[in-house]
Order: structure tokens, then C-alpha cells, then sequence
């Protein structure tokens, strides 16, 4: 199941469970982890993308090693909320996971490498350091922002 419906997603969770959270990028997928109760998201680490079979095997490897229960990917959107050209590649990307058999939300991401290039520029990180970082803590905030969202009353 691929769906941008939050209640959708919920449903098929019923249990909760650990979800990953995915930042897509055309170079790189960050990755981030939360817990089985939806509390608090964290970065995990970055994959450089290469073959997709590779990159999937490599996922798929991680997602069964952390015990996760759902896939929560981000979707770049344009400003006025309609479709990007990048959106659509993690659509594409999303339906090359669906096999894996784990619920998948696609989730807005509008602004999450703003906000964390923001905050890590506020924090006086090294550029560096942010093009280390950026993706895993974009993949947290995305998932974070989900989780929020799912848990909300």
C-alpha cells in the first residue's frame, strides 16, 4: 500500500511498530529511524545511490535488521502543493519499494532541507559538516513531522 492519507497509513499499523523515514535525493537517500511507539524520529545514516536493485537490497537489508514496520517517504512537492518533477521520482521510488510488503506514506516535504540547512547554519556547522549531515537529518524531520501528524488525537 502507497498512500498520501495519514489515517490510511495508521490503519495499517495498527500495532505501531518502528517506520523509517526516507529522504530521496537523486545522489543520496538519508535515512532515519523512530521508535515502535512514534515518539521521537532520529537520523541513521545515508546511502549513496548507485543500481537501484543495489540500493534495495541495501534498504531492504537495514529495514529488516531495525525490525521496521512501515516506510515513510518524503514527497518534494512543489510550493502550491501540485506535483515536482522530483516528487514524482520518489513516487516512482516508492513503487519500487511496495514489494517489500511494507505500508508506505508518502509524506510532504516541502521545506525539510531548508529547515535543517537552517538549523544546522544557526548551530555554526561547518558546510562541510552539513553536506555530511543534511540528508539523514531531513530524512529525521520528515519522519518526524509524520509521526507527529499520526499521533495527533
Amino acid at each position: 500500500m502507497i498512500t498520501t492519507d495519514r489515517a490510511a497509513f495508521r490503519e495499517a499499523l495498527p500495532m505501531g511498530g518502528r517506520l523509517i523515514g526516507m529522504d530521496v535525493g537523486s545522489r543520496t537517500i538519508g535515512l532515519a529511524l523512530c521508535d515502535a511507539g512514534w515518539t521521537i524520529a532520529s537520523a541513521a545514516h545515508t546511502v549513496t545511490r548507485g543500481k537501484f536493485t543495489k540500493d534495495k537490497a541495501k534498504l531492504a537489508e537495514f529495514i529488516a535488521q531495525q525490525q521496521v514496520k512501515g516506510i515513510v517517504i518524503g514527497l518534494p512537492l512543489n510550493l502550491d502543493g501540485s506535483n515536482s518533477p522530483r516528487s514524482q521520482a520518489s513516487t516512482a521510488f516508492a513503487k519500487n519499494m511496495a514489494d517489500l510488503g511494507l505500508p508506505i506514506l508518502l509524506w510532504d516535504e516541502r521545506w525539510s532541507t531548508q529547515a535543517v540547512t537552517r538549523m544546522m547554519i544557526d548551530a555554526d556547522t561547518s558546510r562541510a559538516r552539513r553536506d555530511e549531515l543534511v540528508d539523514k537529518l531531513a530524512a529525521s524531520y520528515i519522519l518526524q513531522g509524520a509521526i507527529d501528524a499520526l499521533t495527533m488525537g
